[in-house]
């Protein structure tokens, strides 16, 4: 056997997860035989692009870190917008996909609409993908899965969610778009996504939602995660209204949580996988 053939053989145990966004894009290797990131890259862009542009960027970014030289047993790309409807499946109509989407949010006529299945928890996510990213993608790897990134966080905090009835207000912060999951008593009250530019943006969106869920900022705890650390700004402001607010550091079964401190490999990146 060849060096390169025993290299291919090695690449056939890394998975590949890449996350998308107008503000910022990453990506993560796994390697799933030692269990441990081989690679993670991450790049905001301070401002919001066009979809042709995040295409540009995606890759730049994979020719710095040569993917293209790699083989992948699996490859899942995330779509982070704000694009999306959270439906109950019992309501769930696969011919009503963009009516679901068009009192929330603006769509064209020719925007293609996708969904995810939440299959535990009865629930399914319609939203909007980046179709040219979509079609990069197949182009380098051929067939690989994709979905949307509130799918990706609300299972994920569903499935590591053991607080029994108490009420956790999740908030993940990433190029300044910022993610509230709120669970109670093992179900989903509400997942939301904003953009922020400031951190009063940041305190209102989230006093206004626990308004909204008449959660008590005196008794409700929260979560924060993210590009969030405690005594930076969103902290400290938060801390002014909140009583209960602390780091969240995710589980995970590729670090330890001594490592997922020092590290910032995106949540829903890691998780998707």
């Amino acid at each position: 056997m060849t060096k390169k053939e025993i290299n291919n053989d090695i690449e056939n145990y890394y998975k590949l997860s890449i996350q998308v966004s107008l503000n910022g894009l990453s990506f993560c290797i796994v390697d799933t035989i030692a269990n441990t990131i081989k690679e993670f890259k991450r790049r905001s862009f301070g401002k919001e692009l066009s979809p042709y542009e995040l295409q540009k960027e995606l890759k730049q970014l994979f020719r710095e870190s040569n993917i293209e030289g790699y083989s992948f047993s699996e490859v899942v790309v995330i779509h982070k917008n704000n694009l999306f409807s959270l439906v109950p499946k019992p309501l769930f109509d696969t011919a009503e996909l963009a009516n679901y989407l068009k009192f929330n949010v603006k769509i064209l006529a020719n925007d293609l609409v996708e969904y995810d299945e939440i299959d535990s928890y009865d629930l399914v996510n319609v939203y909007v993908p980046f179709v040219n990213i979509n079609n990069y993608i197949y182009d380098l790897f051929g067939e690989f899965e994709f979905m949307h990134h509130g799918t990706v966080m609300v299972q994920s905090l569903l499935n590591s969610y053991s607080n029994g009835n108490e009420t956790i207000c999740y908030v993940h912060v990433a190029d300044n778009q910022m993610d509230i999951t709120v669970l109670a008593q093992k179900q989903l009250l509400l997942f939301n996504s904003f953009q922020y530019k400031t951190k009063e943006d940041f305190i209102y969106y989230l006093l206004f939602t626990l308004e909204q869920l008449k959660l008590d900022t005196e008794t409700v705890k929260i979560r924060l995660f993210g590009e969030v650390d405690m005594g930076d700004e969103l902290y400290n402001i938060a801390y002014e209204y909140i009583q209960h607010i602390s780091l969240f550091i995710p589980p995970s079964d590729i670090y330890s949580t001594e490592e997922l401190a020092k590290e910032e490999v995106d949540f829903t990146v890691l998780n998707a996988l």
